[in-house]
């Protein structure tokens, strides 16, 4: 697609009037070696939103995978409960491969926040002890519904267990 003759301010309200069409224009501009033209300010902000983005996601991942192990561990009332944690678990395994397999780094960047993936996963377990058909292992597992100070505060899982360990496989 061929860029338009737009000025660079024309190319600069592009972003709040019609975001695709100001993609497409600069990355012809880009592509066309022409600078000087290119909305640098908000090209360096959705980058930046994009590795954020990226992020978020690794560590939304690790989070149903620390909730999931946990839950698993520590909550199981039968043989057959947790089927679907255990698939949850796998699921995100497989996301977050990708994902390290298409940004590698962000798997170093994954390791340094799996503090706040546990926060969030204790969030969620908050919030699932809270739902009426699981008051009973609330009141089984703590004589109440728990709070966020009932979870350990560091997270019991190292890295590798995030990404490798399968508490239902017997050894």
């Amino acid at each position: 697609m061929a860029v338009k003759s737009l000025n660079k301010e024309e190319i600069k309200d592009l972003y709040n009037k019609d975001f695709y069409q100001w993609i497409i224009e600069n990355v012809e501009l880009l592509k066309n070696k022409e600078f000087n033209l290119v909305d640098w300010e908000h090209v360096i902000e959705e980058l930046e939103s994009m590795g954020r983005s990226e992020l978020r996601s690794v560590i939304s991942f690790m989070t149903v995978i620390l909730e999931h192990l946990y839950k698993y561990e520590h909550f199981r009332e039968n043989e057959t409960m947790g089927d679907s944690w255990i698939d949850s678990i796998d699921n995100a395994r497989t996301e977050l491969e990708w994902l390290f397999n298409d940004s590698p780094s962000l798997k170093r960047k994954a390791q340094e926040e799996i503090d706040l993936a546990w926060k969030s996963a204790v969030r969620r377990l908050v919030k699932w002890f809270k739902k009426p058909e699981n008051h009973h292992l609330a009141k089984k597992y703590f004589g109440k519904i728990p709070t966020e100070q009932d979870f350990p505060k560091k997270c019991p899982y190292t890295f590798q267990q995030i990404l490798e360990y399968e508490p239902w496989i017997e050894n």
